[in-house]
């Protein structure tokens, strides 16, 4: 059969199509990877890994850093999916969202602090904003896709207390406490929403006696020196009768001592980290025993837990979905491969200096921070410290999918 002159010319190009498709596009060497066609860099990577690497501690063998740099830019990469994701549904952070964010978690600290804080951290306003503008906007894609299809029925939450009645079953008193905390010294970090600090034991009376007077709901957020617990209104949770053994004993006989809403006279107690004078409130007590299910507290605690656990099993389904649908290429694990794990140059990350002339450390811990993939939850306790919602602050350059409860709660 004949072919056309068309068809032709149509095989003749066949060949150099061929040889387009196949062409790669070069990228210069500090590219370690391209997510639909948006390059990662080698800097940011960096910036990321140095956060995560105690530079008091023992320096990471080659292949350990090398395996951090690869969670990190792993976690840069499903990052940058679901900000495309969000930006194609337009659920990209509002200018409005974003500066209220910045001035939430500005607002702790004075212009000095934040700018120190900024500099130890080697960034800048606008890259703080921009990272906030990616967090919001991944959150709100997640809370959309995943966490509004969530659903725990009554049935649900039966099912669980009948299938772990043991759990529920409190083997000693314990005490809801909150506090108030005030030191006689000019403390590193103060998270109160006054930014208040006594520097000295003189100062630290009149503060005392001033909250003595002022006591309610809102103190303890504004004037506890606790950067612990200052953001949750002095919160400690439920604290069991043997841990409070362990405390100051004049600690334990005010607690044991008091009645249910009680806030007890200042007591000053000497600490490693030097005096310490606390005001406690006793919120509530539990006798031991089983938790029935009709309680609130085992109510909420259960669809906490079965709440955690669908949205670490659907944000797990849907990055894998998206991570599908995208085009990556992770140039750093080729070059792993091709060297046969030996990569000096990616190994070699000397930490940033601070402002005061000491190597940059993250000051917050990862440890049940936001990830993408919650830690598996493997049981329920009613002694605990009520998580706050996720939330963003100072770790905001750490890659989003490494956060999870921190001070600043995302509305959302």
């Amino acid at each position: 059969m004949k072919q056309s002159n068309g068809v032709k010319r149509a095989a003749a190009w066949l060949p150099l199509a061929a040889m387009g498709c196949n062409k790669e596009t070069r990228h210069a060497p500090d590219v370690w990877a391209v997510v639909n066609g948006k390059e990662i860099k080698r800097d940011e990577v960096d910036k990321y890994y140095r956060t995560r690497v105690n530079p008091e501690g023992q320096e990471p063998s080659q292949e350990e850093s090398l395996s951090q740099k690869l969670n990190v830019l792993d976690e840069l990469i499903n990052n940058e999916i679901l900000l495309e994701k969000a930006k194609k549904l337009n659920l990209e952070a509002s200018d409005g969202e974003v500066e209220d964010k910045f001035t939430e978690l500005k607002s702790p600290y004075t212009e000095d602090e934040f700018q120190r804080r900024l500099k130890d951290q080697s960034m800048t306003v606008e890259d703080l904003k921009l990272e906030l503008r990616r967090q919001l906007s991944i959150q709100k894609l997640l809370n959309r896709e995943v966490v509004a299809k969530i659903s725990i029925t009554d049935q649900d939450v039966t099912d669980f207390y009948n299938a772990n009645k043991a759990q529920f079953n409190v083997a000693e008193p314990q005490y809801h406490i909150a506090q108030i905390l005030v030191t006689p010294r000019k403390e590193q970090q103060i998270r109160n929403r006054k930014n208040d600090d006594a520097t000295n034991e003189a100062e630290a009376q009149r503060k005392v006696k001033m909250l003595m007077d002022r006591l309610n709901s809102g103190v303890a957020m504004d004037y506890s020196e606790d950067v612990n617990t200052a953001g949750t209104g002095g919160d400690l949770g439920y604290v069991p009768e043997s841990s409070l053994n362990q405390s100051d004993p004049a600690l334990k006989k005010i607690v044991v001592g008091s009645k249910a809403g009680q806030i007890s006279q200042p007591i000053q107690v000497q600490t490693k980290d030097g005096p310490r004078i606390l005001i406690l409130k006793l919120i509530t007590r539990e006798s031991p025993g089983l938790r029935g299910i009709a309680e609130p507290q085992v109510q909420q605690t259960i669809r906490d837990t079965l709440r955690n656990r669908k949205e670490q099993l659907l944000r797990l389904a849907y990055l894998a979905i998206a991570r599908d649908g995208a085009r990556v290429t992770n140039f750093l694990a080729e070059q792993v491969i091709e060297a046969a794990g030996k990569l000096p140059d990616a190994a070699k990350t000397t930490a940033p200096q601070r402002s005061d002339g000491s190597k940059s450390r993250s000051n917050f811990s990862h440890s049940g921070s936001y990830s993408m993939i919650h830690p598996p939850v493997s049981g329920v306790t009613l002694a605990r410290r009520p998580s706050s919602s996720a939330s963003i602050t100072w770790d905001c350059c750490l890659p989003f999918t490494q956060m999870l409860v921190y001070q600043f709660p995302i509305a959302g």
